[in-house]
């Protein structure tokens, strides 16, 4: 018989083979939570309301098994006990309030009910103006900020204005406030992108614009930029056209009555929201 050589690597190379397969069959064996889970748990601890879809399901009871939404008073109908109060409550504490229910009417000895959120409806908030994708969004994460509502809309549409007016309701207390949302980029000011709460409006108004017509290339409406000065404006509009004279520019100016005012512009001249610019022709 032969024998071979006894490597003295051989079984310690093994174990720690072994360990590390046990090691990482432990590791795909711990589940991770999924965003999907995440965003599950989250709603289970918040309160339901109104225009809330959910399911009901009563273990053993498959008869039971109810999907309703809850009504504007807070309430739902369910087979056996009737009307049940659910508005306020999160998902384990209605279903505590249903198996009470079914347990005092001596409909079931020891009810398990679990009640789960099918479509969240009562917490939303209202998008309008120069957006996207403008209407009504559901606020899943209690940490929403307004930024991330106005991505959900798709952003700012190239024509809507640069400030958004926000109008909350918070303790009852109506307010509004104007926010600059580049500002909140350009400066790094986060405390400007507040957060966001059910019913809260946000609204986007049509940027400013000013006109212009006579000798430039392209007459028509363009957005009025801050601190703009005649000589963009004419830029924006194509410069003049080879009849035009700089010494002809003049504009239009609403005035607070509503009437329009004609005065000579210089290149230098800011320009004011529906501002019309207009150029002559040379007469030479």
């Amino acid at each position: 018989m032969t024998y071979l050589p006894k490597n003295r690597f051989t079984t310690s190379h093994a174990l720690r083979s072994l360990a590390w397969f046990l090691l990482a069959a432990a590791m795909l064996a711990v589940p991770v939570p999924s965003h999907s889970q995440a965003r599950g748990a989250s709603q289970a601890r918040e309160a339901l309301g109104a225009g809330d879809s959910i399911r009901i399901t009563v273990f053993q009871s498959p008869d039971l098994t109810t999907e309703t939404r809850i009504s504007q008073d807070g309430s739902i109908v369910f087979p056996l006990i009737g009307e049940v109060e659910l508005g306020g409550l999160t998902p384990a504490e209605a279903g505590s309030r249903i198996a009470d229910r079914l347990r005092r009417g001596n409909f079931i000895v020891r009810p398990q009910v679990v009640v789960a959120l099918v479509q969240l409806r009562s917490r939303q908030v209202h998008v309008l103006g120069q957006l996207l994708r403008p209407g009504n969004y559901v606020l899943e994460d209690a940490s929403t900020r307004l930024t991330d509502i106005l991505t959900l809309a798709g952003g700012i549409s190239p024509i809507g204005a640069d400030k958004v007016t926000l109008l909350t309701n918070r303790g009852g207390k109506p307010e509004t406030r104007e926010i600059d949302v580049p500002a909140i980029f350009r400066n790094g000011d986060t405390s400007a992108n507040i957060q966001i709460e059910s019913g809260d409006t946000i609204f986007v108004e049509r940027a400013p614009v000013f006109y212009i017509y006579g000798e430039v290339q392209r007459a028509g409406a363009y957005r009025l930029e801050p601190n703009m000065i005649v000589m963009q404006a004419l830029a924006l509009g194509g410069g003049l056209t080879l009849r035009a004279t700089e010494r002809g520019i003049g504009v239009h100016r609403r005035l607070p009555n509503g009437k329009f005012k004609k005065l000579e512009a210089k290149l230098t001249d800011p320009i004011q929201t529906d501002d019309i610019v207009f150029v002559r022709e040379s007469m030479f």
